[in-house]
């Protein structure tokens, strides 16, 4: 099965462990042949803790570690410093916590890497959550800006304050491409392969299509955790990517 895809292609595919145990996500993961990333999100971070993350990397797996963290500039460098330093690889905060905080979390992320003499994570700054649609987000949140313009206006905030990327939906990411070249990552939820239940997404594209229009990397869960082959899932999306 590994050999249907390409290595690169695995690269570009972050498998999100929502959901599970942590027995549950260790024994996922080491099951799924030729997965190279995977992502542990607020809910089974707070079950496992930060054991969850070298559990993870001991099984030769890169870690995105997406808890958004959105406070104040010294509780930002302090989860950054403390989250780099487990060696998550890609680490999320909330654009909208503001240039000074997002600042204090990219210092923050870099003295964590030294400390373990590892590389320095990319930082990825939330701009608007997929889950999101444009009449609720001015109706509950009084957010005159449209979609669109508020994610253009937040990455440039992240990317104003030197952060290396952000987190938008699929459907954002032509515009933000052709303000923001690499390395500048664009990374996005929202995957769903064709055929594939939305689920409680909103703004969403097929993997190849995110890819075409700029993406640098897709976040992909339920198609793929909740498959009754999981490993055939993957390589199908890896397949997607290459065709």
């Amino acid at each position: 099965m590994a050999s249907s895809f390409s290595a690169e292609s695995a690269e570009r595919i972050i498998v999100a462990l929502d959901g599970m145990a942590p027995d549950q996500a260790l024994a996922f993961s080491a099951q799924v042949e030729g997965l190279r990333w995977v992502k542990v999100g607020l809910e089974l971070f707070v079950q496992a803790g930060p054991d969850v993350v070298m559990q993870l990397r001991d099984q030769d797996l890169r870690v995105f570690l997406d808890l958004k963290f959105h406070d104040i500039p010294a509780t930002m460098e302090g989860s950054c410093r403390r989250a780099a330093a487990l060696g998550a690889e890609l680490i999320t905060v909330h654009a909208c916590a503001g240039t000074e905080a997002l600042k204090a979390a990219q210092a923050g992320a870099v003295a964590g890497a030294a400390s373990t003499g590892i590389a320095t994570p990319t930082l990825l700054a939330v701009t608007v959550l997929t889950s999101w649609e444009e009449q609720r987000l001015q109706r509950e949140l009084a957010i005159e800006q449209g979609i669109a313009d508020r994610v253009l206006q937040l990455a440039q905030l992240a990317a104003t304050a030197g952060v290396g990327g952000c987190v938008c939906s699929p459907l954002e990411v032509a515009s933000l491409r052709a303000q923001h070249r690499r390395p500048f990552a664009l990374v996005t939820p929202g995957i769903r392969p064709q055929g594939s239940a939305v689920g409680d997404q909103v703004r969403v594209m097929t993997p190849p299509d995110a890819i075409a229009a700029g993406a640098s990397q897709l976040v992909i869960g339920r198609p793929i955790t909740q498959s009754t082959d999981p490993t055939g899932a993957f390589a199908q999306c890896c397949a997607a990517l290459t065709t």
